[in-house]
């Protein structure tokens, strides 16, 4: 649930652990997912400005680009051996998949600053299903490696402390409400490395949408 949600009951922002996972990636290096990356220069500019404004609590993003993340996919793999490894074989189904179909060029509305328990975000809206339709082309190819609901979202950045909810409220709604459309040219495929919390995301593929 979001934060600016009256009916949230959360007091306190869940703090980021700044440290590797190896109890997560087993020493796998790269962790992979499907992103629309953010290119367009206004709505940088205004992702950028929310991240100064909202510094004092949150973590330095350090060299993650902005983006919106449309399906989690896993860790690539030779051949799956854990329940969260993604083969090769299904990253080739997808790409097969989403050139069948890929669909138009696009805009996607873009919601006033918000934060999940965890991050502070901007929710993006999908009012002609096109991000259903696209994860539900990847899902067809191979399960999502999901623990919550999927809540379209650009995050700003992870909270640093335990900062009490209603500070984080206030914070939020003295931001500036509006904001550019996120323009979606192509859909990326991505890794980045899993040892490394704010670590680049590296695209592997992209599928070009049609012109509109």
């Amino acid at each position: 649930m979001l934060l600016r949600d009256p009916a949230c009951a959360v007091a306190t922002a869940l703090p980021a652990q700044l440290r590797d996972f190896p109890e997560w990636h087993r020493g796998r290096a790269r962790y992979a997912l499907w992103m629309l990356a953010v290119e367009d220069a206004a709505l940088l500019t205004h992702i950028r400005r929310l991240q100064a404004a909202l510094a004092d609590l949150l973590h330095p993003t350090g060299a993650r680009q902005p983006h919106l993340t449309l399906f989690v996919c896993g860790f690539p793999a030779e051949h799956a051996v854990h329940d969260d490894d993604f083969p090769g074989e299904r990253l080739e189904a997808q790409c097969a998949a989403l050139r069948a179909a890929p669909g138009t060029v696009c805009e996607l509305p873009i919601g006033a600053p918000d934060a999940f328990a965890s991050a502070a975000i901007l929710p993006v809206a999908d009012p002609q299903q096109r991000l259903a339709r696209w994860r539900a082309q990847l899902a067809a190819c191979s399960a999502e490696i999901r623990q919550q609901a999927y809540c379209p979202h650009i995050t700003l950045g992870l909270f640093r402390e335990a900062w009490p909810v209603e500070l984080i409220r206030k914070r939020l709604a003295a931001l500036p409400q509006s904001a550019p459309h996120l323009p979606v040219q192509r859909l990326t495929h991505a890794t980045y490395a899993a040892n490394d919390l704010f670590g680049a995301l590296q695209a592997e593929r992209s599928i070009e949408l049609t012109p509109g």
